[in-house]
């Protein structure tokens, strides 16, 4: 039975091949992936990189939903001069699916350009203190367009020429920064609220997971990797009318939710506009999927598929049932891995978590099976995030979400406070399965909260940081010459060397100062000798004048 499933696998995987070929040939060749640079090629392009979406009711504005969507990871605050300006021939899109067929009902699309008044003149972002968006002193801005487009019908906009905030230069620039997210934060007609510019990025982890989890003894945590860096945001809150299956979220509650951006097909050096020929670049919807589920000869394909493919891609499907990550839980800390195949997943990842769902968590959350107006036999298994619009507002949310029993948490959608990696970690070691958390991840990555507040109102994301991540980084000490070094003639160079240098580095460093100072000895004889010999008075004729010397 072994070599036909090999063989299934084998084909799936030329599938997905196949696939990544179609989607990408003619497209452009830094398109990428999602969640923070996790597939190969998206190292190229990160201003279309989607690192994270968060989906959940509006904590303070009942009846509405909000949507955050981030994008350029890893952006330093002193990225100057250009920072980090969004894509401009590119789409960024959200995608709404509420009757579980896995496509789309609810389209929001944002496509930007900019305002750059620098031309030849100048290379600064500003040149003086910005106190409006309007300043004359912001000389590099971006502005939007918002489109939305319902149950296929055309796109229609909802806003033109919408300001972005800008980066965050520092205080000098922007003394009173706050003030411009304000005015970046717009009312819509409809009730709708928007928001495009930078801010802090929310996901806050241990990135040395990928040290063979943690150092492979759980020495590698309590450091937050993202702390201090900045991301490009879009975020929208609509009406529960304006996403729910036929208006109605009491009938229809459940909605799945993912992310895309789109490139032109072809891409043009010095060309910056969005034609109408694009490719899909990047996708996103539960986080770490693609990033710890999705084998790396996968991940770019995933991200050129829509969700409604997922289930016809058996290698996908097998990864979600047979994932990597307990099999190495289990070889690094002897924690038992939970028998395959984890039906737990599929119903946390592609079918959302549903007694109709037929799976092994018994309780009805988040799948659109659960939408009262739906046709059951539409239903296609999808990897997005889903959210339950009607379960109500956490008073005290629980950073585990629905594992610590706060169904408004992820999976069930994502707040900006949801822990998710080490709500992902207690999933994957199968604590859905048995409805308890598993003891020996209980610490996870010690990093359980965002370094900044989050605000309480729309956008609810943090302020942009300012100031350089590595601003408490010990500096480099530079190459000294033994005199410096404190060194004893007479004592040989082991002697000579520092408490703190190692002798072999001292070593090296005189054998580098005594090369150096010959090598600039003998350029100076030479120089020498050669300006004596310009300035020596011939005995015989002096050269030829038209002649070089």
């Amino acid at each position: 039975m072994k070599t036909p499933i090999r063989r299934r696998v084998g084909a799936a995987a030329a599938l997905v091949a196949t696939l990544a070929v179609v989607a990408y040939g003619l497209g452009p060749v830094v398109a990428g992936a999602s969640s923070h640079r996790e597939a190969p090629l998206i190292a190229a392009d990160p201003s279309v990189d989607n690192t994270d979406l968060y989906a959940f009711a509006s904590p303070d504005r009942p009846g509405y939903v909000t949507f955050v969507a981030n994008f350029a990871p890893f952006s330093d605050p002193d990225g100057g001069p250009n920072f980090y300006p969004f894509a401009t021939d590119a789409a960024y899109v959200i995608h709404v699916d509420n009757d579980g067929d896995a496509k789309e009902d609810a389209v929001f699309r944002w496509t930007f350009h900019n305002v750059d008044k620098r031309g030849g003149k100048t290379f600064l972002y500003n040149n003086g203190p910005v106190t409006s968006l309007k300043d004359a002193n912001l000389l590099f801005r971006q502005e939007y367009t918002l489109e939305s487009s319902f149950n296929g019908g055309p796109f229609v906009v909802r806003s033109k020429n919408t300001p972005v905030a800008p980066s965050r230069v520092g205080p000098a620039s922007m003394p009173e920064y706050q003030k411009l997210r304000d005015e970046a934060t717009i009312k819509l007609e409809g009730g709708w609220r928007i928001f495009a510019g930078q801010a802090d990025d929310p996901f806050f982890l241990d990135l040395r997971v990928f040290d063979l989890l943690y150092g492979g003894d759980l020495s590698e945590v309590g450091r937050d990797t993202l702390a201090g860096y900045n991301v490009n945001t879009i975020a929208l809150e609509v009406p529960f009318s304006d996403v729910a299956l036929g208006g109605d979220a009491s009938r229809n509650p459940v909605v799945g939710v993912w992310t895309t951006t789109e490139r032109n097909r072809v891409r043009i050096t010095g060309r910056s506009d969005l034609s109408g020929d694009r490719v899909q670049v990047s996708r996103l919807g539960n986080p770490l999927v693609n990033e710890v589920v999705v084998p790396a000869n996968l991940k770019d394909a995933f991200n050129s598929i829509p969700p409604d493919k997922d289930a016809g891609i058996p290698a996908v499907v097998a990864r979600v049932k047979d994932p990597e990550v307990p099999k190495l839980l289990e070889a690094i800390y002897k924690l038992p891995a939970p028998k395959a195949p984890r039906d737990d997943l599929v119903e946390i990842f592609l079918t959302g978590i549903t007694t109709k769902a037929n799976g092994p968590i018994k309780a009805d959350l988040n799948s659109q099976l659960m939408n009262a107006d739906a046709d059951a036999s539409r239903f296609r298994p999808s990897e997005m995030l889903r959210l339950n619009l009607t379960v109500p507002v956490a008073k005290e949310p629980n950073r585990l979400g629905v594992l610590a029993g706060d169904l408004q948490g992820f999976p069930n959608g994502r707040r900006l406070t949801d822990d998710a990696v080490d709500i992902g970690l207690q999933a994957l070691a199968g604590a859905a399965q048995t409805g308890k958390l598993v003891d020996a991840l209980a610490t996870g990555d010690k990093v359980d909260a965002n370094e900044v507040a989050f605000g309480a109102t729309f956008p609810y994301v943090a302020l942009p940081n300012v100031g350089a991540v590595n601003a408490n980084a010990r500096p480099a000490v530079a190459p000294t010459t033994p005199a410096s070094q404190g060194m004893t003639v007479g004592k040989g160079p082991e002697a000579s060397a520092p408490a703190d240098i190692p002798k072999a580095t001292s070593v090296a460093a005189m054998g580098t100062w005594i090369g150096v100072s010959a090598g600039l000895t003998l350029a100076l004889i030479l120089f020498a000798a050669w300006a004596w010999r310009r300035r020596r008075r011939p005995v015989g004729p002096g050269p030829d004048p038209t002649l070089p010397l």
